[in-house]
């Protein structure tokens, strides 16, 4: 005959289910981390054309780098060897979204990963949609 102990049972419940819990932000936590990692990694060197930019801004390279945790990005156009740091540089899934300041104008760059080699997208100025591609160099 099994004598029916409440504090005993009640602790033991109370352990399972703070165990539970436990076990759920764990796996909240790791789930959420994994979704936010980029299906491509951008890291690297990537030769830009945007045909359709004004002249001298139209090609370039942008550099995409992994630091502390967090991704920075410059670009350079072509003639230049000044590297213009980007702003608000925000890498999800396949989609990488970065701000330029030039020429008194706020621009948005939207960059969609195509591949690990190809990347395309639009930055959004003030006169318009300006159509890119980019392609990674080889290291």
């Amino acid at each position: 005959m099994t004598i029916f102990n409440g504090k005993s049972y009640l602790g033991k419940l109370m352990k399972k289910i703070l165990l539970l819990s436990v076990l759920l932000v764990c796996i909240t936590v790791a789930l959420t981390a994994q979704t936010q990692k980029p299906k491509f990694d951008p890291v690297g060197k990537w030769k830009f054309d945007a045909p359709y930019a004004p002249e001298g801004y139209n090609n370039g390279i942008m550099e995409f780098v992994f630091a502390e945790g967090k991704y920075s990005a410059f670009i350079s156009f072509t003639g230049s060897d000044y590297k213009i740091p980007l702003e608000g540089v925000k890498v999800a899934n396949d989609s990488i979204r970065l701000n330029l300041y030039v020429e008194g104008a706020d621009i948005v760059i939207k960059l969609k990963m195509e591949s690990d080699s190809k990347i395309t997208g639009a930055a959004l100025s003030p006169d318009g949609e300006i159509p890119l591609t980019a392609v990674k160099e080889k290291q």
